[in-house]
Formats: C-alpha cells, structure tokens, sequence
C-alpha cells in the first residue's frame, strides 16, 4: 500500500530525479493549488523536462489559472527569470524552455485535454483517489463501529452528507433543490447554509439557476427550509475518516456528491470510496460514465436491481433529475421491500467491499501507476 502522504517522495521522486535536467512540482499541504503550495524538487536553474502532479484536486480552468500561468512561466519558458526569482530569487533560469507532463487524477476530461494543446504540455493519468482511500480507510475493515452490512436492517432509503457547497460545487445545491421538491428531506442528509469554505449562502448559489428552475428562489427562500444540520461545527472535514457510522447503518443507499459534476471528465474520489467501505450499496451524484468508470477498475454496480440508466444521461442537469427520481422511487417503498432491497445488494456489496480491502484494487491500481511510469522513460 502507498502512504499517500509520501507518494511524491518515495514513488515519483525517484524515477524522476533519476534523470538530470528534470524536476517534479506538487502542493503541499493536501487540497492546495494556489503558488504559494507549490513544492519544486530539485530547485534547479535549468531543466529539459518537468513534471506538474495536479492529482489531488481537480483541474478549473480560470480558477488555477494564475498557478499555471506561474508555472508556464516560470519552469516551461524559463526566460521569464522575475516570475521565478518572484519565489527563488536566488537562482536565475537559462533562457530555455522544458517539456513538461501535466500528472492528473481526471480520466477523459475535456479541461485538461484543452489544457494541455493549449500549452503544449503531455498528460499523464492515474487513480491518485484510489490510493488515498486505501490509506485513509485501512483498518476500518477491522473494527466494530458498525455492524456488517448482512446484520442490519435499515429503515432510511439514504445517506448523503455534503459539507462544501461553494468552490464549483453548484451540483449539490441543486441536488438540495431537488431533494425539497421530491420530499426526501427525511433522510440522512447534511448541507450547511453558509459554506464553511468559501462563506456564500446556499439562496445566492440557488439564484444563478433559476432560469433553469424558476421556483428555485421560493424553495430556499423557506423559512423552515428543513437543513439537517446549520451549525458548522456539525461541517467539519472527515475527508481522511469513515464517519456517519449509525446513520449509515439505517441507511439502504450510500448517495455521495461527487467534487466534480458538471462536464466531461472523470473524477471519483474518497467520498465514493466511503460507501463501498462502509459496505453500502450506492448511487452517484457524479459526472456522466461514472458507474462504469468504477467498473473497470473491478467494482460492481447495482443495474438489474435498481435503474442505473442515470449514469448514461449525458445531460447534466437532467442526470440530476433522474437521481432524484430513482431516490423518490426508493423511498416510497415500503419498510419491508426497502430491507428486500438491502438484501438483494449483498452480493455486490460484499463483493466491492473485499475487492477494496483485500488486493484486488491495489493490484489493479499498482498495475496502472506502473505503466504510467514506464510511458515516461
């Protein structure tokens, strides 16, 4: 297993510095992408070949544009010298420029495509979620917080927690629209009203879409708008933790809010990961192909017991729709077919849950990182 904390020092940092005139970027501490976090290994003046590893978050054009604007000009076309010395003053670049390979966790996405002709940079992807949700989730599988998914009987059609909703994540303020107007609010379902990140309130996100949905402003304009959760201390980050243990456990579907919704890419990261481990069937709020995303590298999903079709919508805001419609059908069951419902998904629950805990992911993971590697040499 990889001690994702490490990753950049003990797996790429020496296939990369094997090489002179090569040097790898990446931000510390986990999460950041702003210049100030970006870590240079070696600092040297001059370079033929750089690696940028933007594999912990997600690529916004716009939004990062002014990181890679420091990097282009800085470690690509290093004749820039004073955006360099704005950081390293004490090394002045040669006037070169270096080929550079853009390291991803997004697979077939559009923004980073565009990225790279753009700046003329290659791309390299790998599962950098994977690895971090095998490290953060190891042990739980030995550990009594929740019992065994065979030895409950759930009576809550679903658990969904979602802390940030600013920072691109206009997704899960629709989901929120969308769970109101289904009455499905009686469920495990946390959303903050004020973004603990970023400080916005849900009603201003609400309001950039109501074009869209033209009675979005009276929904979050409820005065008992029914949140389950509005103190933010009830919002902390557990991104690293299995939480939730009770709420899960009474809940039939694990319903994770991807980071990324919109667009064409893929990117699955801890919070997927977090139903399979907690041994619950799920049904994804994520971009388009995601479920087979999650099948290629050895999961099951759940088609031919509940209607995945959802994930084969290519329409975003309609995708949304429809996993609303599927939770809606599902909660309207009974307490008796939703514990049917539950035992039919033993199988693949168990299935994906041994496949994450013992070897099979890791396998196919390692396989993958290796001949990443080996397109560099």
């Amino acid at each position: 297993m990889i001690r994702i904390d490490e990753i950049y020092d003990t797996v790429f940092r020496p296939i990369i510095l094997s090489k002179p005139r090569q040097s790898m970027h990446y931000f510390s501490p986990f999460g950041k992408t702003d210049v100030g976090s970006m870590r240079v290994n070696p600092l040297i003046i001059s370079r033929e070949k750089t690696f940028l590893f933007w594999d912990q978050e997600p690529y916004c054009p716009f939004v990062h544009q002014d990181t890679i604007d420091y990097f282009h000009k800085s470690f690509i076309h290093t004749e820039y010298a004073t955006e360099f010395q704005k950081y390293h003053g004490q090394l002045t670049p040669y006037d070169m420029r270096a080929d550079a390979v853009f390291v991803t966790s997004e697979k077939n996405s559009e923004v980073v495509d565009a990225l790279c002709d753009t700046k003329g940079y290659e791309s390299s992807y790998y599962f950098f979620h994977g690895w971090a949700s095998l490290d953060w989730f190891r042990g739980y599988d030995r550990t009594f917080l929740i019992p065994r998914a065979k030895d409950r009987a759930p009576s809550t059609t679903f658990i969904s927690p979602n802390r940030i909703i600013g920072g691109k994540r206009d997704h899960r303020v629709l989901f929120m629209y969308h769970i109101f107007n289904n009455t499905l609010e009686n469920n495990h379902i946390t959303c903050p009203e004020v973004c603990s990140v970023e400080g916005i309130n849900i009603k201003d996100i609400a309001l950039k879409y109501k074009s869209q949905y033209p009675n979005i402003s009276d929904t979050f304009n409820d005065a008992d708008l029914p949140y389950l959760f509005r103190d933010e201390d009830t919002q902390v980050m557990s991104s690293c933790w299995l939480t939730n243990f009770d709420e899960s456990a009474d809940s039939v579907f694990y319903v994770p809010t991807e980071t990324v919704y919109f667009g064409k890419r893929l990117h699955l990261t801890e919070k997927t990961f977090k139903a399979i481990a907690l041994e619950m069937p799920f049904i994804l709020v994520a971009t388009g192909g995601s479920l087979e995303y999650l099948r290629s590298y050895g999961f099951k999903t759940f088609d031919g017991i509940i209607d995945e079709s959802y994930d084969l919508e290519t329409n975003d805001f309609k995708r949304l729709e429809k996993v609303t419609q599927l939770l809606k059908s599902i909660d309207d069951l009974t307490e008796k077919e939703k514990l049917q419902l539950h035992h039919d998904c033993l199988p693949i629950v168990e299935h994906n849950y041994n496949h994450f805990y013992y070897g099979g992911f890791e396998t196919i993971l390692w396989k993958e990182l290796i001949n990443m590697i080996d397109t560099w040499k």
